[in-house]
């Protein structure tokens, strides 16, 4: 017989299956106002693939694109409204978490809630790029 879910679980995937939802409708829809021109492109949609052979470094470079969370100063153009649904769907984890702490607490599951804990501290201070490192 197979285990049962726990409760924290249960919650973790509610949360995780309504959010990839939510993440997968807002990358469409930032797509289609991509794809339909509804705002202008940062890189226009002609010079996209001249773009996709470089090094991070010169795509970075050539396009004026600053690495880190200034993409949302960039918001303005089309092809980078994409990074809100990307960034929500990155947080996801976090929120999961964030969301099954205080069933661990209340159960006194004092060993997963501190890990719990601690993985959201580590998740948000990556997400951060204090330390500088990482692929932002």
């Amino acid at each position: 017989m197979a285990p049962k879910a726990t409760e924290e679980q249960v919650l973790y995937g509610n949360i995780l299956n309504k959010g990839m939802l939510i993440g997968l409708a807002g990358l469409i829809i930032t797509f289609v106002i991509y794809a339909l021109g509804i705002l202008t492109p940062k890189i226009p949609l002609g010079e996209v693939q001249n773009y996709w052979v470089m090094p991070v470094n010169e795509y970075l470079h050539k396009s004026g694109i600053h690495a880190g969370w200034a993409w949302i100063g960039n918001l303005k153009y089309g092809d980078m409204l994409n990074f809100i649904p990307i960034a929500f769907l990155s947080a996801l984890t976090i929120i999961c978490y964030i969301a099954i702490i205080p069933g661990l607490l209340r159960k006194k599951d004092m060993a997963y809630a501190v890990l719990a804990i601690v993985e959201v501290i580590v998740l948000c201070v990556a997400a951060s790029g204090v330390l500088g490192t990482g692929g932002h």
